[in-house]
């Protein structure tokens, strides 16, 4: 099977990183069904399975809608630095359930709260997300746990860190950074999907892809900053991006949340002359805002 990338609602398609040459292509199922993963900006994917599309991290304001994130790089750029790659409406379009990995803004905005149907089901990581997404008018506010269902889809919580230990030892800076979750995703007959969330690189992670052996890994990369912990960046980058390609072989990895919020420190376009120098394109996507791939 190869990867492919597509570009919506052009509908634009193109092999890309699998051709039929290479060393590497993904497994294929015994029905031959696909996923489909959306990349809408930063970290907002959707992701479908055969009509099942679950919304992940809404950020849905236009361009510089509101200040950059205080205490951290470049926090004089306002936020989102891009619009939408096409309007909400088309975002919104065939999503039947809603994913918050976390609350922060640039997961869950004023403009997903505000133009999300109120009715969808919402996925959230603890009972302290559900509150405040329920107490935003929402009436279908759920908790993921090990193993929690909708439509034929098992979605499976898994743990992280949006930070280094340093930073979480800090009380002002561990309320700040808060819980996160990822998710792994899977379906009879079709591939496994593990978001992995704003996490660094962490035993949860590792075990996630040592115990699931998901298909497709799909990683926050952009290495973002806090003001005097350049050290520490708060999500994952170019040398996690490695290490996941090392320690997933099965896997194709698709870096997002790049290019779109002002305390990112990586940008696609560094991340994409790292993996040519790491020679590892073979499996790992970069996709553009609006970008699919289909595997």
């Amino acid at each position: 099977m190869h990867l492919v990338k597509t570009m919506s609602p052009l509908l634009l398609s193109l092999s890309l990183g699998v051709s039929a040459t290479s060393a590497w292509a993904a497994p294929e199922t015994p029905s031959g069904n696909s996923v489909e993963v959306q990349l809408i900006r930063n970290a907002t994917v959707k992701i479908d399975f055969d009509g099942t599309t679950f919304l992940v991290d809404p950020m849905l304001a236009p361009k510089s809608a509101w200040p950059g994130f205080e205490g951290t790089y470049r926090s004089e750029l306002r936020n989102p630095l891009v619009g939408l790659p096409f309007s909400v409406n088309d975002v919104l379009n065939n999503v039947e359930a809603v994913i918050v990995t976390h609350t922060h803004t640039d997961h869950w905005d004023d403009a997903a709260q505000k133009q999300i149907p109120k009715n969808l089901p919402v996925f959230v990581q603890n009972e302290t997300d559900a509150k405040t997404i329920r107490d935003q008018g929402f009436k279908d506010v759920r908790v993921l746990n090990d193993s929690t269902t909708f439509n034929g889809v098992t979605m499976k919580k898994t743990g992280g860190q949006h930070g280094s230990d340093l930073l979480y030892a800090n009380a002002a800076f561990a309320e700040s950074l808060g819980s996160v979750m990822g998710v792994v995703f899977s379906a009879p007959e079709f591939k496994t999907v593990y978001l992995a969330g704003d996490t660094v690189w962490r035993p949860e992670v590792s075990e996630v892809l040592e115990q699931d052996k998901p298909d497709m890994v799909i990683l926050n990369t952009g290495s973002a900053l806090m003001t005097g912990f350049e050290e520490h960046p708060i999500i994952m980058g170019k040398q996690d991006t490695r290490q996941a390609y090392d320690a997933a072989p099965q896997a194709a990895i698709v870096a997002v949340h790049m290019d779109a919020v002002n305390h990112m420190s990586l940008s696609r376009k560094e991340l994409n002359e790292f993996v040519k120098e790491q020679k590892i394109e073979d499996r790992v996507l970069v996709p553009e805002d609006g970008e699919s791939i289909k595997f």
